[in-house]
């Protein structure tokens, strides 16, 4: 007998599912598992699921970190997603957005200009982000976020199609500082900045906030963290900078530029509220300026280059057309 879908509508009575975890899935985590066999499934009831104990790995228990290695027998529970009260997919507008920010796209990578406001994933109280989004765009295909942006970030987000793609470039991020993959971005800093290029080697570290919102700061206890700044030109008193970084802690380019005595603009965390202000009247400048905005690296040992770019965002080319 064949199990039904678990993700089926009320009238089909969803069962327990086992399945044999494939090669081409060894190494992938327990969780993002899950979230490509329960298509549309939020990710904070995956988490659910899993921590519960409905979810079994070889007939125990396990963690949503762990990965899976060809062979694993996985049991999924029966879920009906309408009885949890979640949606059955993302909002039709929001999926055509995304897929209207798509920039590149082979048989291997999908690259993504993300949106500000959208978050790289699901969770803490986001139903669908951009990974959950391009899935249900593509119902049947491989996807996975082979690395992540801040939610207020924009730019370019990489997904992979390929499992061997995914794992070339995990092992490209995990090399020396991340020497694998050289990473741009564009900000606007609040003050002049000085010329040259400026670097920030400080480590970070995450801790949390009342109410467990994550809060970034450099301290000697944290990890190591290095960023180069570079002014690209000075306007209204402020800096256009380039950004090059060599690690990708959360929120690097935004704690170090505080670090610099030079927050980035629109900031709400890390920023100056009335440096904030007053761009906000000047310019319209509304959101954080900080966009991811070129990736380089190699595939296949380096014989396969990528120059993935993302154009800057509209309102921030407006903002920086009215900065006088």
């Amino acid at each position: 007998m064949t199990a039904q879908d678990p993700t089926k509508p009320a009238g089909d009575k969803p069962s327990v599912r086992m399945i044999t975890v494939p090669a081409d899935r060894a190494g992938q985590r327990l969780d993002n598992f899950l979230l490509g066999q329960l298509k549309g499934a939020p990710r904070s009831l995956v988490y659910k699921l899993v921590r519960s104990g409905q979810v079994r790995v070889n007939g125990g228990r396990a963690k949503v970190e762990r990965k899976l290695e060809a062979g694993d027998e996985v049991r999924i529970p029966p879920v009906r997603l309408t009885e949890e009260g979640d949606k059955a997919g993302p909002p039709e507008a929001f999926m055509r957005r995304l897929e209207q920010a798509i920039v590149f796209e082979d048989a291997r990578l999908l690259a993504l200009n993300k949106p500000t406001g959208v978050a790289s994933h699901g969770g803490s109280g986001i139903s669908f982000g951009a990974i959950e989004t391009l899935r249900a765009l593509r119902p049947g295909q491989t996807l996975e976020l082979v690395h992540r942006l801040d939610r207020d970030t924009s730019g370019l987000l990489i997904v992979a199609k390929k499992r061997s793609a995914l794992s070339e470039l995990q092992a490209l991020l995990r090399e020396d500082h991340g020497a694998g993959i050289r990473k741009r971005y564009l900000t606007l800093l609040a003050g002049r900045m000085p010329d040259g290029v400026m670097t920030v080697d400080a480590p970070l570290h995450v801790g949390l906030r009342q109410g467990g919102e994550r809060h970034v700061q450099v301290n000697a206890i944290g990890k190591e963290s290095i960023s180069h700044f570079r002014v690209l030109e000075r306007k209204g008193g402020h800096s256009y900078c380039e950004v090059r970084i060599e690690t990708g802690r959360t929120h690097q380019i935004r704690v170090h530029a505080q670090h610099l005595g030079h927050p980035v603009a629109g900031d709400d965390k890390y920023g100056d509220p009335a440096v904030n202000k007053r761009l906000r009247e000047q310019i319209g400048l509304k959101r954080l300026f900080l966009h991811a905005a070129s990736l380089e690296f190699a595939l296949d040992d380096g014989k396969s280059p990528y120059v993935l770019s993302a154009p800057l965002a509209d309102e921030l080319v407006e903002a920086l057309d009215r900065l006088r």
